[in-house]
């Protein structure tokens, strides 16, 4: 590990993360942990200098967000715009997927995330 990721700094962040995960983080979850999905290793929760990713494949440095409504919020965007330019500059890709579709068509999802890997 180099010293961006995973810091130790951010462990207590990244167990509590993982305790109060929402109903589709928890979804998505189960449907890439274990390899899953096309073989591929995830790590749930996984952290980038002081920023926690939902979900990271290292093989293929790719980390996928679910936002919930708040992130339609303008100051948000913003936010997670800066965030996720400055993970990109480790050249990871980032997939931003909504909450609700993880919940209302999780095959779709999977198939999306299967195509941008």
């Amino acid at each position: 590990m180099t010293i961006h990721y995973n810091k130790q700094s951010e462990k207590n962040n990244r167990r509590k993360l993982r305790k109060n995960s929402t109903d589709a983080e928890k979804l998505l979850w189960e449907k890439l942990r274990g390899r899953k999905l096309s073989g591929l290793k995830f790590r749930r929760q996984y952290s980038i200098s002081r920023f926690v990713l939902d979900f990271y494949c290292p093989k293929k440095r790719f980390a996928i967000e679910l936002d919930g409504g708040i992130h339609n919020k303008k100051e948000v965007r913003i936010h997670d715009e800066n965030r996720d330019g400055y993970i990109k500059s480790f050249g990871i890709k980032i997939m931003r997927i909504e909450n609700d579709r993880v919940l209302n068509d999780i095959d779709s999802v999977l198939e999306y995330i299967k195509k941008e890997i």
